[in-house]
């Protein structure tokens, strides 16, 4: 395919549709840019190339007008010596130069248009480039992005999994079983002076509670009588 055939095709494309149909969007842009930079770089050569072409015209235009000068300022030598043969050789050869100047100012002008439309292109070229780009930086970061959001939904579905749920009730089962454990260390121990008199002064205050308690109800009981 040539350059301008590729080039033609790149700009008039429409990127954001060609990755919409494609099946690996990431694929396909990492394509296009790699196709449109190797079409700027060919196509900046090509200009590079035309660039120089003019440049050398230019200095043939001014070759010529020099040879042109030179015959103006020797015809007039010439009949001023009673030579016009030698006068009309002069001017012969200074229209002849005349003639190439004017073929070489139209070729020059060919050049300039030609370098004004790679110009155009390669700015045509550079933005459509760049454009390319921002899809592919979006599309890696909604990649990163889609990555991120499946590692955590497959550690949600993992964490609900009834492996992880059996996990957590032997870990449960064993905290009460050691709790379960601890309450049996003390179970069936006699208990040591200090807490049997503790507990004597316990039964005292309760039953004293209680006399009070039923005496009480007792003369409650005599007035109601």
């Amino acid at each position: 395919m040539g350059i301008f055939t590729r080039f033609r095709d790149i700009i008039s494309s429409n990127i954001n549709a060609m990755l919409d149909r494609a099946e690996d969007p990431e694929k396909l842009v990492k394509m296009m840019i790699r196709e449109m930079e190797d079409t700027l770089v060919e196509i900046k050569a090509s200009c590079a190339g035309v660039m120089a072409g003019a440049k050398k015209v230019n200095r043939k235009i001014e070759e010529v007008r020099s040879r042109i000068q030179y015959w103006i300022e020797k015809a007039p030598i010439a009949v001023s010596k009673g030579r016009d043969d030698l006068a009309r050789e002069a001017l012969i050869e200074k229209k002849k130069y005349t003639d190439r100047a004017s073929a070489l100012e139209n070729e020059l002008v060919e050049h300039n248009a030609l370098i004004d439309e790679y110009q155009n292109d390669i700015r045509l070229l550079e933005e459509k480039l760049a454009s390319a780009r921002e899809k592919q930086r979006i599309l890696v970061q909604r990649h990163i992005h889609a990555n991120r959001k499946r590692m955590a939904q497959e550690e949600i579905r993992r964490m609900d999994s009834s492996e992880t749920m059996s996990r957590f009730d032997n870990l449960e089962n064993r905290i009460e079983r050691m709790e379960a454990e601890a309450d049996l260390v003390n179970y069936g121990v006699k208990p040591s002076l200090e807490e049997e008199l503790e507990n004597l002064d316990v039964d005292d205050e309760i039953e004293e509670e209680l006399r009070a308690i039923k005496s009480t109800h007792s003369s409650k009981k005599g007035d109601s009588l």
